[in-house]
């Protein structure tokens, strides 16, 4: 029969309604400013005593807070503005000391209901929401320290291969210094040192001690490693930001060594932190035999899982560093104890190969090297002032005998728990950093382009649907009504599968909705106008309705798939802003050719299709 749908379409149609209502639902739930407190290492516990120790420190400083959570991998207090959170900072931090992270969040309000049927606000972008923004400094003399060790270790290695007798070489206030027994020796080095590294400058010397080449990088060499330190520690974080998932992140440089990262909305900003600001890299050497010089080796307390706390003694040497990795993942060995899986990159695959070689049945350590910083606190004017203070800290997380010659894949194991090695997977992934980096500043940010932007992006939208409803009330009537109805949950269904599938809505993305209510209500001017056509024409109401259906589709098909085409183009080439437009603009056509063909035919159908009709108010 015309104008009726069956049963199961009408039940469906409601349905989607309902469940496109209650996934948009989590958005009218503003999120709290808060305190984030969780371990400074995957390893480290957060529990009620610690928790306790920080509200006590807040209620001894006069802040109040709204609300405590304890889970297994954090505790977060709650506030009611973000000047209480601010002024928090810096007690907690106080509070817990340096084994743990204090970090500034945005806490979600959805009710515990919504969250169990998977619903949760769609993401909004750095220009609407705001974030959290990190100052990083890259420290240039260790990264320039860094090179010249690894000069050291090529230096050696060359100078062995030409069977060079040295005595020492060493790094000595940014230079390194070769020590030879005999001139003649010393003038074949040079001679080979020349000729193979051009990036420095040779001055040759001699003293009562011995005979001495001093090796200093050239200033444009110096300039280039600096360069280069930035630019792999930008690549670095952006690997790093990507791999959290975080969306419309801002990374970027700010001066000659520093970097701003901003990060809009991040829900786990602990981790954020402690990912981001991870300045560990890996060392690859061989356990020192036992006759080795104590100048040429360093000692190491390491846990073994089987023996204990024992000594290690590894030679300073070099194998590899974890700049080689060219991948990492974590997994299980046969014993269902974590690894990581490493994959070399050609060049550290051949150095590994070439050193293991002549060393099977030794043992390899791996060791795990983070340059931190401590906080130590002093008060002024009632306010108690953060200072931090520089070190490094070395362990060895791995201490294996090396059974045959490695190769450009190997595992790491030894590891004390999944996450763990899932952290470690990801920052050897992700990319080595080039230079130590460390936390200037940290703080929330306000949305980018101002609030009176944003609110008068919004007004937009609500001045534009006000007007589409009163223009399609006024000319179409009770059409016109269905059509106001399929706007409501075509907004409705927008939100809903935004937030579905976690998309960012920015500024821009607001156009996009301001062109989707516009687009919406054109499908249905396109469908009542054919219907009147049909009237005209002499046709009966019942008769016109079917045909104003089915004969606009074509025209309305065709004039939305080429606008959602232009919409895919814009979201592959595009960057930000454009992105986000495009995310917006692309699940609008869909849900508005949706709303305005099949729900709205829908409304129709339950109120003309079952009766007689004489004439249609349209």
């Amino acid at each position: 029969m015309l104008n009726r749908y069956p049963l199961w379409k009408y039940l469906f149609v409601l349905f989607l309604v309902v469940m496109g209502g209650v996934y948009a639902l989590p958005n009218l739930y503003p999120d709290d400013p808060a305190l984030q407190i969780s371990g400074a290492s995957s390893a480290t516990v957060t529990d009620r005593a610690l928790l306790n120790r920080v509200t006590q420190a807040l209620d001894k400083a006069g802040i109040a807070y709204t609300n405590t959570e304890l889970t297994e991998k954090n505790a977060l207090i709650r506030f009611a503005d973000d000047d209480a959170q601010l002024k928090a900072k810096a007690v907690a931090k106080h509070a817990v000391g340096d084994d743990y992270l204090v970090a500034l969040n945005l806490a979600p309000t959805t009710p515990e209901w919504l969250v169990n049927l998977g619903a949760s606000p769609m993401k909004l972008g750095l220009d609407l929401r705001g974030g959290v923004h990190f100052l990083m400094e890259v420290d240039m003399a260790k990264a320039i320290e860094q090179r010249l060790e690894i000069y050291i270790s090529e230096v050696k290695n060359l100078l062995r291969e030409e069977k060079l007798r040295y005595r020492l070489v060493e790094m000595q206030e940014g230079h390194i210094s070769i020590k030879f027994e005999t001139a003649s020796v010393r003038d074949q080095a040079v001679d080979v040192l020349r000729d193979e590294y051009k990036e420095f400058q040779f001055s040759e010397e001699q003293s009562e001690d011995g005979y001495f080449i001093k090796l200093a990088l050239l200033e444009s060499k110096l300039r280039e490693i600096e360069d280069y330190a930035i630019k792999q520690n930008l690549t670095t974080l952006r690997n790093r930001v990507n791999e959290l998932g975080v969306a419309e992140p801002l990374v970027q440089r700010q001066g000659s060594n520093r970097i701003v990262v901003e990060l809009p909305g991040i829900q786990d900003t602990a981790l954020a932190k402690r990912i981001i600001g991870a300045t560990a890299n890996l060392e690859f050497r061989l356990e020192a035999k036992p006759d080795e010089l104590s100048s040429r080796t360093e000692e190491f307390e390491f846990r073994d899982k089987s023996k204990g706390v024992r000594t290690a003694v590894v030679e300073k040497g070099i194998i590899i560093t974890g700049s080689s990795v060219a991948n990492a993942g974590a997994s299980f060995d046969d014993n269902g104890q974590p690894q990581v899986n490493i994959t070399l990159d050609a060049k550290g695959g051949k150095l590994m190969n070439r050193v293991t070689s002549n060393a099977v049945k030794r043992s390899m350590a791996v060791i795990f090297i983070e340059h931190k910083t401590r906080s130590r606190f002093k008060e002024v004017n009632g306010e108690l002032i953060p200072e931090r203070d520089k070190y490094v800290e070395k362990s060895i997380i791995s201490l294996a005998t090396i059974q045959t010659a490695l190769g450009n894949r190997f595992r790491i194991t030894g590891l004390d728990n999944p996450q763990e090695s899932s952290e470690l997977a990801l920052l050897l992934r992700a990319g080595s950093l080039a230079a130590p980096i460390y936390f200037v500043e940290e703080r929330t940010v306000g949305p980018s382009l101002g609030q009176e932007n944003i609110d008068l992006g919004v007004k937009s939208v609500q001045i534009g649907m006000i007007l589409v409803v009163l223009f399609m009330l006024l000319y179409y009537r009770a059409f016109g009504l269905y059509a106001n109805i399929a706007l409501g949950i075509n907004l409705v269904l927008l939100v809903s599968v935004m937030s579905i599938l976690s998309a960012t809505l920015t500024l821009p993305g607001i156009a996009g909705i301001v062109l989707t209510v516009g687009m919406a209500v054109d499908a249905n001017v396109l469908i009542f106008e054919r219907i009147k056509e049909e009237l005209k024409n002499g046709m009966p109401p019942q008769s016109a309705i079917h045909p104003g259906y089915e004969r606009a589709f074509e025209t309305i098909f065709d004039a939305n798939i080429t606008t959602l085409l232009v919409a895919v183009i814009l979201f592959a080439v595009g960057t930000g802003p454009v992105k986000g437009f495009a995310v917006t603009l692309s699940i609008g056509i869909l849900t508005s050719m949706y709303t305005a063909i099949v729900i709205t035919r829908a409304m129709v159908n339950l109120t003309f299709g079952r009766r007689s009709i004489k004439k249609l108010w349209i």
